[in-house]
């Protein structure tokens, strides 16, 4: 498959969830797609390595799920919401995920979180209560 070029591919550590990176990643965002039910999170839980090879992951894709390299999971189209499911049994939660895919500590991207909160409590106020984007 030829992939057109982006003006966005060549800014240092954005990786845009598009047409070519969806495709790179189908294997392991259906794998971890697949976490919506309990069977398949106990079956993971017991054993990554198989699971994530059950899924045709690529030997890349499969050592950054079990080692929880994020960052590298997103460059190889990883979706964000579904990565959010693989950091659980890294004992993560979303937030420490978030920080994970910028590559900062968990109390820097809680900071960067509450500066873009500030306002947002007035501003939904003004709209009478509910947020539409």
């Amino acid at each position: 498959m030829v992939w057109q070029k982006h003006d966005y591919d060549g800014i240092p550590g954005t990786y845009v969830f598009d047409g070519q990176r969806s495709h790179a990643g189908y294997a392991l965002n259906r794998m971890a797609f697949s976490f919506n039910r309990v069977e398949n999170r106990e079956e993971f839980a017991r054993d990554m390595d198989a699971y994530c090879r059950k899924y045709g992951l690529s030997d890349e894709q499969r050592e950054a799920v079990l080692n929880g390299e994020f960052l590298k999971l997103l460059h190889l189209g990883g979706n964000v919401y579904y990565l959010a499911k693989i950091a659980v049994f890294h004992g993560m939660n979303v937030q420490d995920a978030g920080a994970a895919f910028q590559g900062i500590t968990t109390p820097e991207f809680q900071a960067i979180l509450d500066r873009n909160a500030e306002g947002f409590s007035d501003k939904l106020q003004q709209k009478g209560g509910y947020w539409h984007g």
